[in-house]
């Protein structure tokens, strides 16, 4: 369905919660006359949740984008997008060797890059009880770019093969693959820490307060964060409320790096410490310095473990293929 910004009344709503479209002197009318500003959208819904007339920014820029796409060559020559394509489309590390049983975790990309510990111990406990592991990419990346077909088929080749293991439930880590794939995959999914909890495992953790910071997949309906609370014993504060993004959202740092540090040092510039469930963002804040950024997860499982800001992380999603 065509995003319509016939109907947006210019009252710049959009604009005043939004760094890409301030920086720009835009609206979401404005920005649909501006295709080639389409990647340096950030995707991260913040224009839908305050625009009075319910245009959704994020649904335009991907509907400009996949005008722009095509059959995506033009963008595997890119220099900003060409390693995320030959990673992603199709996923170099694609494991599916442990898929074994009714259950099976699904960690995704980004948290066994940061916290290959956390993850060896999760998928450890998650044995016990019978749950088995695979490694897969939810394409996310690959459908933000405008790729919309090629990560629906192997969205489709994924389901495939889980279906072909007997797996009828996947437990997930990550709320941006939650969000991706909630639509498009027939089989159920729950939650870790839903899971966690079915299971009696992992610990309460204890802070007088938890300054959360709440990732754009989860910002609206919360799911993660009502399957979290069970496990924080401390004050839970929405300590984050004005950051827009952690600036890695959209794959629009490659196009907007000036504003994807805005978005993150808005946090980092508060110091302190940040609780949040997404380790895509919380190797963001880390990146720009900000020690107290952690994920809630791996204090869960009471695992103490440094994130990884350079080539370690690829070489850690790597592993998991071996």
């Amino acid at each position: 369905m065509s995003v319509d910004t016939g109907k947006c009344v210019h009252c710049g709503r959009c604009a005043a919660g939004c760094l890409f479209l301030a920086r720009y002197g835009l609206d979401l009318a404005g920005l649909a006359e501006r295709p080639e500003l389409a990647y340096s959208c950030f995707l991260c819904e913040r224009c839908a949740a305050v625009c009075p007339m319910g245009i959704d920014g994020a649904a335009l820029a991907l509907q400009l984008r996949r005008r722009q796409a095509g059959d995506g060559k033009a963008l595997r020559r890119d220099p900003a997008y060409r390693l995320l394509l030959w990673e992603k489309a199709p996923y170099k590390f694609s494991n599916y060797r442990g898929g074994k049983g009714r259950s099976v975790l699904f960690p995704g990309c980004n948290f066994p890059s940061f916290y290959p510990k956390t993850t060896a111990k999760l998928v450890s406990v998650m044995e016990k009880y019978g749950v088995g592991v695979v490694y897969d990419c939810c394409e996310k990346p690959v459908s933000e770019l405008g790729l919309e077909a090629e990560a629906q088929e192997h969205v489709r080749r994924m389901e495939a093969r889980l279906r072909d293991r007997g797996v009828e439930e996947l437990v997930m880590v990550c709320p941006n693959c939650y969000r991706f794939l909630a639509d498009k995959l027939t089989i159920p999914m729950v939650t870790v820490y839903e899971k966690l909890r079915q299971l009696g495992e992992g610990a309460p953790v204890r802070r007088d307060a938890f300054p959360l910071y709440f990732p754009c997949p989860d910002r609206a309906e919360k799911r993660f964060f009502r399957d979290i609370l069970p496990f924080l014993e401390g004050e839970v504060l929405d300590a984050f409320a004005d950051v827009q993004c952690c600036g890695l959202g959209g794959c629009a740092a490659a196009r907007e790096p000036e504003t994807a540090r805005a978005m993150a040092e808005t946090a980092v510039e508060r110091g302190g410490e940040l609780y949040t469930y997404c380790a895509s963002c919380v190797g963001s804040f880390r990146r720009r310095g900000m020690e107290g950024a952690h994920h809630l997860l791996p204090l869960i499982l009471g695992v103490d473990e440094a994130v990884p800001l350079g080539m370690g992380s690829l070489l850690n999603r790597a592993r998991r293929a071996l």
